[in-house]
């Protein structure tokens, strides 16, 4: 599907109730798994013992799950909550009616180990047909392999021209996406303001804002 080695194929399926019962879930996210999930397939396992690639420094493996859908969309907690529970680092590849989204999170070891994993923000594609999708091995080892999927999916997100590790760029785009928010807010503010000297103290601080994200 992926057109990842043969070697890497794993291809068992697992009762989406194998999640909600071992894993801890709200009531209302166990409603979410039954609704929205059909069926969960884990379709590959990418290691040093199952492709020609040297072992990672932070990446032991990268699974992929497929989820066949019951609509063209999934609630991020399940994703989020299945990241949290299993101590790998997973691709989601979500299938709804023959097309698909490959979904993941920046996901790195907490400092609390015991094989704890610190979730952040998830990328996805669009949806896709399934020889539009981006996703290519390319790396000499895990962690390599792991850091250009996730670009892969993030797309525009995180390319960038400078020398900076994934974190980095995952950081850099953390506070894009942070300013843009703050920016909005602003807007909102001058636009209400009456007053002429705060309108020009909120705009002196909106064009700080811009500048800084401009600089991203």
């Amino acid at each position: 599907m992926l057109e990842l080695p043969k070697s890497t194929e794993f291809n068992r399926r697992i009762p989406k109730q194998k999640f909600y019962e071992n894993l801890t879930v709200s009531p209302a996210l166990k409603r979410v798994f039954v609704d929205q999930i059909k069926v969960i397939y884990w379709r590959n396992k990418i290691a040093a013992t199952t492709m020609n690639l040297a072992v990672g420094e932070t990446v032991t493996e990268i699974e992929i799950f497929e989820i066949k859908l019951n609509e063209n969309k999934l609630d991020k907690a399940i994703l989020r909550q299945i990241d949290k529970e299993i101590p790998y680092h997973i691709i989601f590849l979500l299938e709804h009616e023959g097309r698909y989204q490959v979904c993941t999170a920046y996901k790195e070891a907490a400092v609390s180990g015991n094989n704890a994993f610190k979730v952040g923000t998830y990328y996805h594609t669009d949806w896709l047909e399934e020889s539009e999708l981006p996703l290519k091995i390319d790396g000499l080892n895990i962690d390599k392999v792991y850091e250009n999927f996730v670009r892969q999916i993030a797309g525009n997100a995180l390319q960038t021209e400078r020398q900076e590790s994934l974190k980095e760029s995952v950081e850099r785009d953390n506070r894009r996406q942070e300013l843009q928010k703050q920016i909005a807010v602003l807007q909102q503010k001058i636009r209400k303001e009456k007053q002429l000297n705060k309108q020009m103290q909120l705009n002196t601080e909106l064009k700080k804002l811009r500048k800084e994200w401009e600089a991203l």
